[in-house]
């Protein structure tokens, strides 16, 4: 018989779900399990808050401009559900700045943004190569360029973003458990998860584990295509302060095809560091996770020095200040939103790319959908674990 000691232990260890990893998706989910009133459990392996993964950091842009329809589609119920936040939590999480989408006409993803923001109605504006000089005087238009600005992006506030869904899920009665590391899990109708500091089981178990996912899937037989790559995130003095400021109207940025970069590069207008433009290579070299600063590569900085020079002369060509963040990238920069294929308990949403974060409010409701049984609401057919099988392993 168990003394009652034992049974409360039981109880405290019991969850309806249980979801790994506090980062903005597992924090989302979190928020939208426990309005739906289940009892869920968030674990982190690091002390919150921390800037160890994918979500920290004070912004992110937020944009309906894609190359997929798909995303533009979800991105419109992320915005409702973003100022839903704001409202629940009394904070502001958006400005509003749009975002300038810029290269060749010509070029073949160039034309795939312009043809979503089209055929989704986005409200944009096209700038001619006079009007473009006229509103951003301080950056170049090449010959041959085009210039779109979706009107409705804008920054998001990140780690008071994080900040705020976490805070709300803890006022309905959710549990945060930082400082936790996942030492196992044991898949069954009740899934077990084992820390150092004890044993919990849910009857549904979402893994939003970001850079560690691998580690977190192997533990179910499952082994995904996903690579973990640092990401140097780099910040450019003005040489007159304000000139690219969020103040002085300047927008966000995505660079499509510039010359000796594979990969977009994107900005955003001085705003966290007074005087200093956030400008990132949307890539970044391959690390471990729990070795990340031993990955000193700065390919992309140099890829980054060359753009500056030539887009944005109102700028130092050299960073003033480089931080670290990770993506963990699938093959066709898709994320993963799905349930394992053998444990129909156990849901997976990984793989975000270095774009999810925008879509965290959307991500969490379809992983939480997933999770009780229900129709998820959008098709979740580009984000399937199916479409890896021929080079995916299992150990099962």
């Amino acid at each position: 018989m168990h003394s009652p000691e034992q049974e409360s232990m039981a109880l405290q260890g019991d969850y309806d779900c249980i979801v790994v990893g506090a980062g903005v998706q597992g924090s989302f989910t979190a928020y939208q399990l426990a309005k739906n009133n289940q009892k869920t459990l968030l674990l982190e392996q690091f002390l919150l808050p921390h800037s160890r993964g994918s979500s920290h950091g004070q912004t992110r842009i937020i944009r309906k401009a894609y190359e997929q329809d798909f995303y533009t589609v979800m991105m419109e119920e992320c915005y409702q559900l973003w100022a839903q936040l704001e409202m629940e939590t009394n904070t502001t999480l958006f400005r509003r700045t749009g975002i300038l989408v810029k290269g060749p006409e010509d070029d073949k993803d160039f034309q795939l943004f312009t043809d979503t923001l089209r055929r989704n109605r986005v409200p944009t504006e096209t700038l001619t190569p006079d009007e473009f000089s006229r509103r951003l005087p301080h950056m170049v238009m090449m010959r041959g360029e085009g210039a779109r600005i979706d009107t409705t992006a804008g920054v998001l506030y990140a780690d008071r973003a994080l900040r705020a869904a976490q805070g709300y899920f803890q006022s309905l009665g959710g549990v945060i458990k930082d400082g936790e590391k996942v030492l196992n899990i044991q898949p069954g109708s009740r899934v077990t998860v084992t820390t150092a500091a004890g044993e919990y089981r849910a009857k549904s178990l979402i893994i939003t584990a970001g850079p560690w996912a691998s580690t977190l899937l192997s533990h179910t037989g499952l082994q995904l295509p996903l690579t973990v790559v640092k990401i140097n995130v780099c910040y450019w003095r003005e040489k007159v302060p304000g000139t690219y400021g969020v103040d002085t109207g300047f927008p966000c940025f995505l660079q499509i095809a510039s010359e000796g970069a594979e990969y977009h590069i994107y900005g955003l207008p001085s705003n966290e560091y007074p005087g200093l433009v956030k400008i990132c290579y949307h890539m970044g070299s391959d690390t471990e996770p729990d070795r990340r600063d031993r990955q000193i590569d700065q390919t992309d900085i140099r890829i980054l020095s060359r753009f500056v020079s030539l887009y944005l002369p109102g700028l130092e060509p050299e960073p003033a200040l480089v931080e670290s963040c990770m993506y963990t990238v699938t093959p066709d920069h898709h994320f993963v939103l799905d349930r394992h294929p053998s444990h129909r308990n156990i849901i997976i949403g990984v793989g975000f790319s270095g774009h999810g974060f925008k879509f965290a409010p959307v991500v969490g409701k379809l992983l939480c959908e997933l999770s009780l049984g229900k129709v998820p609401s959008y098709d979740l057919s580009p984000f399937r674990i199916q479409r890896f099988l021929s080079q995916m392993k299992s150990s099962l």
